[in-house]
């Protein structure tokens, strides 16, 4: 091998340390083998079954790319992060989906007491009303992850279980499901363990499908917020006036409602709060601006259980509020 060459195969090895080692495909895996071995066990799945599927796919450096944290955090920006999902094309997507699924949204609303308004941001957020729903084989990408991602090994495997468990419930070909690098699937965006607790087959066709079935989505997205305790006719959140930078134990309170409103006030937090009410004092940080402070009431932390950021719950929650004002506006006219 010529010196030229030599230095290329050197350089492309070091470029790509990942591809260089991994197996030909995560059937080679010996902790995807013992995976096989273990669901075939507890669940009647046949291991050599389970092992072509896993032969047919390979370890994903994309996802693992995607997956991992950046080697230098960003700093954490309300006013970046909110415009990605607070703009025109997303409030005026969520009239128009509201608009066309008018009945859907109705009837989840009655059966779980989640307003439309909530539902549809969520979709809007996640997927922008089913656009953008992911391109990843959904198998490779968990299998990768079960296997190849240390870090969150455990959490992975249970949900490559739970796909495998879900796939063979409703008759789907594993290799054939696509959805996010992280395994969520669907117009709502679900990880299979959520689908298979919570989805609901909302358009009476004995099935469960989230990636074709708006009505499924729409009733699915409310049944996963009535399961982890939304209040029905309650507030999200509310806007708080501080007299200065509030003691860090309060923010360390966690995202979790314990704080009484009342015990705020007379530390000089002003909000729209009852003061029995318990709530959370949520920051919204910009390295650009003052930082913005909310309380936020069950209902946001309910949002949070969906994707455990107080960014994303108000952006949620803020969208809901800008399409709903909009559906009116239209409405009036």
């Amino acid at each position: 091998m010529n010196k030229f060459l030599a230095a290329l195969t050197l350089s492309l090895t070091l470029a790509t340390p990942f591809a260089a080692a991994a197996p030909a495909s995560i059937a080679d895996s010996p902790e995807a083998q013992a995976f096989a071995r273990d669901i075939a066990e507890r669940h009647g799945f046949d291991a050599g079954s389970v092992l072509t599927q896993f032969a047919a796919v390979r370890p994903n450096a994309s996802v693992l790319q995607l997956i991992a944290p950046p080697s230098t955090p960003a700093q954490r920006s309300w006013e970046r992060y909110r415009p990605r999902f607070l703009n025109e094309q997303r409030i005026n997507g969520g009239v128009r989906f509201w608009q066309d699924n008018a009945v859907a949204l109705a009837r989840a609303r009655a059966l779980y007491g989640v307003p439309e308004e909530v539902i549809v941001a969520i979709i809007g957020v996640e997927t922008a009303y089913g656009r953008i729903t992911g391109n990843f084989g959904v198998l490779e990408a968990l299998a990768t992850l079960a296997f190849h991602y240390p870090r969150r090994a455990e959490f992975f495997r249970a949900e490559l279980e739970q796909f495998l468990l879900l796939a063979r419930e409703n008759g789907l070909d594993p290799l054939a499901v696509k959805g996010s690098f992280a395994g969520a699937i669907g117009i709502p965006q679900f990880m299979p363990g959520s689908q298979r607790r919570y989805a609901v087959d909302f358009d009476g066709d004995q099935r469960v499908d989230l990636a074709g079935s708006v009505d499924d989505a729409i009733g699915s997205v409310a049944r996963f917020l009535e399961q982890h305790g939304w209040q029905a006719g309650q507030p999200v959140a509310v806007p708080a006036q501080l007299p200065g930078t509030p003691d860090a134990g309060l923010l360390q309170a966690g995202i979790r409602p314990s704080l009484r409103a009342g015990d705020l006030y007379a530390r000089g937090i002003v909000a729209a709060a009852a003061p029995e009410s318990t709530v959370t004092l949520v920051d919204l940080v910009s390295p650009e601006r003052a930082t913005e402070y909310w309380l936020g009431f069950e209902n946001f932390y309910v949002i949070t259980r969906y994707n455990r950021s107080s960014f994303y719950a108000m952006s949620v929650f803020q969208l809901a509020e800008e399409i709903r004002t909009a559906k009116m506006a239209l409405a009036g006219r």
